[in-house]
């Protein structure tokens, strides 16, 4: 199946409305021009289109419905339902997993239980959450945290619980402060266990033990400043021989490793007298409890951190506790110049556009630097700041050859498909699909830190020759898409309102408004192009789609609809966001 960068969206049209003066008599008092024949006010802001609806809720759901972009609509116009339906999302609490996981566990658990086959309900409440939740954009921005300060339940399998309040703690903290943020990933027994900073302890040469580097790398790479510094605008900065220049060298990750040191599993309730550093253990309480410093363990030497103009401090001072050094630590990152661009861009390419303009990034970086009150890192005002950008709102039918848009994630095309057709199973759970198995992309089930692809990565050919990105391709194997194309088959086929489905837990798509019309080829492809693509559908698409639906006997409802709806939802136009 092909994928393409969508190249042709476009900038929203400016409206020309120039206030004309009416021309007066001089000072006789001569009457006033006749209102026939006065200039027009100036028109006000157009509406949204179902279009531009749609592209909207593209970027900030996990799929746009009919209903949810007739009420955006329905908010203002183009100038006012975009921030409104915003501002009502930031409102909202966050939808969780933990209490649905825990419940999955058997009281009294029976012998030989293996907790690991919870992770089966941890997947079930986020397609319950993705799909049907009601915080869609807290939702959909925990996604894109969750794929950029990755943990994995690879050799995380055995806690379940904990990683369930992992994605809980994104959630609530997605319109939160991003210090506040990498405090609580940092802190996480998931986080801990997975890059090696639980149970990290001080050196000693006697027994050749050495702290662990792991976290201090990756938190610094990974989930704030990158490797090299930036301008902000998100492009290098080089030094005077045109080199980029590292934002970190050994010795700094190896300040950072002595300062991470003496972090554990926390102690049982009631019992911090006999819980020392070597005797905790995980258990199913504290799996979800920040770790608990343990200050035998801890390096209190002076430690070297990062340098940077406007750093309060560089290094953390000889005999500080394992909090205090922690909180210099994440201060000292928090406020590297790279931060903003780095996590800006990235939420950008996350929501947005791979290939955002410098510009753009610029803009975001700001917003990251200041939203307006003097606060540094409000992720909500940032999310905000993206959604409501020029470019972000460009109109999706326009075009003025700008490169816009983005390979939607594989698991984000099922999402949609099933927001838009009511997928839903008798039982109400989503246990059928094997989605890291079918579509490369699970709930916290990426191979690596390095998340399932990387925001730099670039095709060969026409992508990488013109300098772009678009890092979904990089799993977008010749397998995986057919895969994928296979799932949509059976879906549409076999798992649809007229096939017939008896397994309760098989989620089954409603495709009754599609038969209603499907003696009409030209009026069915019309009402699934309105329900999946907003209406915006290629000439070429659209012929193809009726054709294959001429093929079929009018006296076939149920396979004409099938016909039509597989062909778009597994063609190039669905697999783009524009």
């Amino acid at each position: 199946m092909r994928r393409s960068i969508n190249k042709k969206n476009s900038r929203l049209l400016s409206l020309a409305c120039a206030l004309l003066l009416a021309a007066c008599g001089g000072s006789g008092g001569s009457d006033p021009e006749p209102a026939a024949t006065r200039s027009p006010p100036p028109a006000g802001p157009p509406p949204v289109t179902l279009a531009q609806a749609y592209k909207f809720l593209n970027q900030a759901t996990f799929g746009a419905t009919e209903a949810e972009a007739l009420r955006l609509m329905a908010l203002g116009n183009s100038s006012t339902a975009y921030a409104r339906w915003i501002d009502e999302q930031l409102a909202l609490p966050a939808t969780t997993q933990l209490a649905y996981v825990q419940a999955g566990l058997p009281n009294p658990i029976p012998p030989g239980f293996v907790v690991d086959i919870l992770n089966s309900q941890r997947q079930d409440i986020w397609f319950q959450n993705s799909v049907r939740g009601p915080d869609q954009l807290r939702q959909r921005l925990a996604w894109a945290l969750s794929q950029i300060m990755v943990v994995s339940q690879g050799p995380l399998s055995g806690y379940p619980f904990g990683l369930a309040d992992y994605y809980d703690m994104l959630a609530r903290d997605a319109f939160g402060d991003y210090r506040r943020l990498i405090e609580d990933v940092t802190l996480h027994p998931m986080m801990g266990r997975y890059l090696s900073m639980l149970g990290n302890q001080k050196p000693n040469p006697a027994l050749n033990i050495r702290p662990d580097e792991n976290y201090a790398r990756e938190l610094m790479q990974l989930f704030a400043i990158g490797l090299v510094e930036l301008n902000p605008d998100g492009s290098l900065r080089r030094d005077g021989l045109g080199n980029p220049i590292p934002t970190y060298d050994q010795p700094t990750i190896e300040g950072f490793a002595h300062i991470y040191t003496g972090w554990s599993w926390a102690c049982a309730a009631g019992s911090p007298a006999n819980c020392t550093f070597a005797s905790t253990r995980a258990t199913i309480a504290n799996q979800i409890l920040p770790m608990q410093a343990f200050a035998e363990q801890h390096d209190t030497g002076s430690k070297r951190m990062l340098t940077y103009a406007g750093a309060i401090r560089t290094s953390v001072p000889a005999g500080q506790t394992p909090a205090q050094d922690l909180r210099d630590a994440l201060d000292n990152i928090a406020g590297h110049p790279n931060v903003s661009p780095f996590i800006s861009k990235q939420l950008i390419q996350k929501l947005v556009t791979s290939n955002p303009s410098p510009e753009y990034v610029q803009r975001i970086s700001q917003v990251f630097n200041n939203d307006g009150t003097g606060r540094r890192g409000n992720l909500g005002a940032v999310v905000r700041a993206i959604l409501l950008d020029v470019e972000a709102r460009r109109d999706p039918i326009v075009s003025t050859g700008a490169v816009d848009g983005k390979t939607k994630e594989p698991l984000l095309r099922l999402t949609q498909l099933w927001r838009a057709y009511g997928g839903s199973a008798q039982s109400g759970r989503f246990v059928t699909v094997n989605a890291q198995g079918t579509f490369g992309q699970g709930p916290l089930t990426a191979p690596s830190v390095f998340n399932f692809f990387s925001p730099f990565f670039a095709p060969t050919g026409e992508i990488a020759d013109r300098g772009l990105v678009a890092p979904e391709l990089q799993i977008a194997t010749e397998y995986q898409n057919t895969l994928v194309t296979n799932f949509f088959f059976t879906q549409v086929f076999n798992r649809n309102s007229r096939s017939g489905v008896t397994n309760p837990d098989i989620v089954v798509i409603d495709i009754e408004p599609e038969v209603a019309v499907a003696g009409d080829s030209a009026q069915l492809v019309t009402r699934i192009a309105a329900r999946l693509l907003g209406a915006h559908i290629s000439p070429e698409l659209r012929g193809q789609a009726v054709l294959s639906v001429n093929r079929v006997a009018a006296s076939n409802p149920t396979q004409r609809v099938a016909e039509a709806l597989w062909l778009i939802v597994s063609s190039p136009e669905f697999a783009v966001q524009p």
